[in-house]
């Protein structure tokens, strides 16, 4: 039997970071080894440089997802001062938004803070006070484009799984030549995949997900984590992300799965993804021609914007400014 006071809510999980801050970037360079600081997978710049992505990322929220109970914003000290933008665009919302400090979700485990690395963070949201048992996690880069449903994320008392099984010998295989770059193998997403898949004990594939919100079950997280608290430890255990970690995501994917609560959905004709860097003169047009002919796309994902020329970012924020109908 379904217990339905577990669905009355969804909340939404953002993890954000205003790199720009000269205090957060001279407290990244206190913390870091010196022999990462020109390693991009580990700790460079574009993982915390800020765009204004969580004002699009909020906002995509606010109107289509206007079911949210309430939206939890986790931030190292930091806020980003989103009352005016969400009174100018959102007067009437019902939607409450929270600002989360790390030291919040690593309380009784203040001895690994600071913090600079979202695969840590994510190990511990669920440990949010006041969290409802579905929430939906995202990256400030995450974005809805258009409406959703609760019967996108959840269905009873199983979740919608976005994404695909691929091989476990077919990524190792492909690990095993990847080049070097600055002396070390970058830190991939996939490995982090592969990584969950390793520590759940699966041998023959593991769950990839993509760049999109993620449905999660509070619950799950946080009885995983208490029967098997040495794998919370060592995943929160690293500042800076780590070839040693698990995508917490991905972790859970694999337990919904085990228990028969998950629905897999393929993320081809729902989500689009862009990385406008080196990527030709086309690649915006092309992009969001397929966004125009395709009403099934919901989410979107743009990485690395701060990397981006100042016109193709220009043009990228415009038009989820209007596609989201914002003003900020």
């Amino acid at each position: 039997m379904i217990n339905t006071e577990l669905h009355q809510h969804v909340d939404v999980v953002i993890s954000w970071v205003d790199g720009n801050d000269p205090k957060q970037a001279q407290k990244i360079q206190q913390h870091i080894d010196p022999q990462f600081r020109k390693h991009d997978d580990v700790a460079g710049a574009t993982r915390y440089t800020s765009v204004g992505e969580i004002f699009y990322s909020v906002g995509s929220i606010l109107r289509f997802a206007p079911f949210v109970r309430k939206i939890f914003i986790i931030t190292d000290q930091q806020n980003p001062n989103l009352d005016a933008f969400v009174a100018r665009n959102f007067p009437d919302t019902k939607t409450e938004i929270e600002i989360v400090d790390h030291r919040v979700i690593f309380r009784d485990y203040e001895s690994v803070l600071p913090i600079f690395n979202s695969r840590t963070i994510e190990t511990a949201t669920f440990r949010i006070p006041g969290l409802s048992e579905n929430y939906v996690y995202l990256n400030d880069d995450f974005f809805l484009v258009r409406p959703v449903s609760y019967n996108d994320w959840y269905v009873g008392d199983d979740i919608i799984a976005y994404g695909a099984w691929h091989s476990l010998f077919l990524y190792k295989l492909l690990w095993l030549i990847k080049p070097t770059k600055n002396g070390h193998k970058p830190v991939g997403f996939k490995d982090a995949m592969i990584k969950a898949a390793e520590v759940f004990g699966q041998k023959k594939q593991f769950f990839h997900l993509e760049h999109m919100p993620h449905p999660m079950k509070k619950s799950v997280l946080a009885k995983f984590f208490e029967t098997n608290p040495a794998l919370f430890n060592s995943n929160i255990a690293h500042k800076f992300r780590s070839g040693k970690q698990f995508n917490t995501q991905a972790l859970y994917y694999l337990i919904m799965f085990k228990q028969g609560r998950a629905i897999l959905k393929s993320t081809k004709d729902v989500f689009l993804y862009l990385k406008p860097v080196n990527r030709g003169d086309n690649y915006i047009n092309r992009k969001l021609k397929q966004f125009n002919s395709n009403p099934s796309i919901q989410f979107c994902c743009m990485g690395s914007l701060d990397m981006a020329t100042e016109a193709d970012r220009t043009t990228l924020l415009e038009w989820l400014a209007t596609t989201i109908n914002i003003k900020l």
